[in-house]
């Protein structure tokens, strides 16, 4: 009954494989996309284009918005990223437990081969993952900043004189 439940347990894991690591690289992509528009973005708000002041470019386009407004505009603008940023280091781990178990099986039954190709699986994958979050973490903290600026700037400017 073990054996049976442990295999099938095994079974289900390795269906996880291909879906985890296509998981990995659309976040790693993702990150580098994330990345290039928070650098076209620094360099807007560098050179004081609107456009790099998007809380701020939001109120002039529809001035009916309220500080609440834009605070959840914000947040709706961050929430992939932020998500991202949590979500790849736990496909990572998952990218690297995954292969463990044809990498014990395979050393088991001494084929050296296998195990290599199951860490290289392993380790490449949470690798990315890593750096996926990393570099999302980064224009995530970043940009929670310059919405706190640009929301500052805006109650600011509706403070009574």
């Amino acid at each position: 009954m073990n054996q049976a439940i442990e295999g099938l347990m095994y079974a289900a894991s390795q269906l996880f494989l291909i879906p985890v690591l296509l998981a990995i690289g659309v976040l790693f992509l993702h990150a580098f996309h994330a990345l290039g528009a928070f650098l076209w973005q620094a360099r807007q708000r560098r050179v004081g284009l609107a456009a790099g002041f998007e809380l701020i470019e939001a109120r002039r386009q529809d001035p009916g918005l309220r500080i609440v407004d834009l605070e959840a505009l914000a947040l709706a603008r961050l929430e992939f990223a932020r998500i991202a940023t949590r979500v790849a280091p736990m496909l990572g781990l998952a990218a690297t437990m995954i292969p463990m178990g044809p990498a014990l099986k395979a050393l088991g039954d001494g084929e050296l081969g296998d195990v290599s190709r199951s860490l290289m699986v392993a380790f490449s994958a949470v690798i990315l993952a890593l750096i996926a979050a990393a570099l999302g973490y980064w224009v995530v903290s970043v940009r929670r900043r310059w919405y706190a600026s640009d929301l500052l700037t805006l109650e600011k400017s509706e403070m009574p004189r």
